[in-house]
């Protein structure tokens, strides 16, 4: 999607509103440059989706129509704002599911052509990278940025807000899948990560080891399938043994999280960065957490994360990306257009406007 061009009108002075219907959250969001986050909304369909075992895309779309629009008023009651307040609007194009991507690109849309007001696509990813800021102590770059949410799981180089390098990537399964998919075949509740990680407190730490993927060997790509599979054949050889289920969740959790640290050693080895930034929905687990603060405090690096609602899917994150790229003078033409997968390099860079 490289629809971005540069506004004849300059920067956008005021209130964005952020719209994220990307998956299974419909998110709702203002942020005033001048302000900060003013006021934010948010809608899950984990109940909805539960009886299936995971989201069900036809449903999720239905909803994001069903619910976005009370979410904007009620967003804007308590910002004590009106639509004409606003001098902007920004959704999220994708990457996502695509019939819920265009629920809110069709309804950012036509909001800002009804309020003349400027409109940008956001991606995805980018609002994530960027929740951190909306922190009281936000990250500068050059940063390193660890993205774990949903079916990503990456490391970015941060030179500048907008120009991101790629510098590793999921081969197969995400960390985020491989906790909802090894929950499932554990029986565990639908969301399957957080059921895990809960799960695993109780668990015996070292009772069952499992490799760390692909930390054998150079490079900062990621690979958890092999992992899951590991999983399924303990749980099937150890399943009727007092506290097994528990103990294999600790063995799970615990391999996923020290692989995902020195992916991150590695990283900020490797382009000689002292900041990281962890975004996205696996972001929440405090082992994680937990761990990359001590390693941080032991090795001389900062490490930055956003708040755990700013974790999973969000408004908030959508409307600081937004603003800031509007801020920039960019801002996207009046087709409606939507990325269900777009690389987050090609991004327009900030400076470029």
């Amino acid at each position: 999607m490289s629809n971005q061009k540069i506004a004849k009108s300059g920067p956008v002075p005021g209130p964005v509103l952020g719209i994220e219907t990307s998956c299974d959250e419909t998110g709702v969001a203002v942020f005033d440059p001048s302000r900060g986050l003013v006021a934010h909304t948010l809608y899950s369909q984990i109940k909805m989706h539960a009886d299936y075992g995971g989201v069900v895309p036809e449903l999720a779309s239905r909803d994001h129509v069903r619910k976005l629009l009370p979410l904007i008023r009620e967003t804007l009651s308590k910002a004590g704002m009106t639509t004409r307040d606003l001098r902007g609007v920004a959704y999220t194009a994708g990457p996502g599911l695509v019939g819920a991507l265009l629920v809110g690109a069709s309804c950012a849309r036509a909001l800002a052509w009804a309020l003349d007001v400027p409109a940008i696509g956001v991606h995805h990813m980018e609002g994530h990278l960027l929740a951190p800021l909306l922190e009281p102590d936000p990250p500068q770059p050059p940063f390193v940025a660890l993205l774990v949410s949903g079916g990503h799981s990456m490391l970015i180089e941060v030179s500048a807000i907008g120009r991101y390098r790629l510098l590793g990537d999921t081969l197969d399964d995400a960390a985020g899948e491989a906790f909802d998919k090894t929950a499932k075949l554990m029986g565990l509740p639908y969301p399957g990560g957080p059921a895990l990680a809960k799960l695993a407190e109780s668990g015996t730490p070292g009772k069952f080891r499992f490799s760390r993927p692909m930390t054998d060997r150079p490079g900062l790509d990621f690979s958890f399938s092999g992992l899951k599979t590991q999983v399924l054949l303990a749980y099937q050889q150890h399943a009727d043994e007092a506290n097994a289920k528990a103990d294999i969740a600790r063995g799970f959790e615990d391999a996923i999280v020290e692989t995902l640290l020195i992916k991150c050693r590695r990283a900020l080895e490797q382009v000689g960065a002292t900041r990281l930034v962890i975004a996205g929905g696996v972001g929440a687990n405090r082992k994680l957490r937990a761990k990359l603060a001590e390693a941080a405090q032991r090795d001389g690096f900062r490490v930055y994360f956003p708040r755990l609602e700013f974790c999973t899917d969000n408004g908030a994150m959508i409307a600081l990306a937004g603003a800031l790229r509007l801020q920039a003078g960019l801002h996207d033409d009046a087709a409606i257009k939507v990325a269900p997968r777009w690389n987050l390099e090609s991004l327009a860079p900030l400076e470029a406007a």
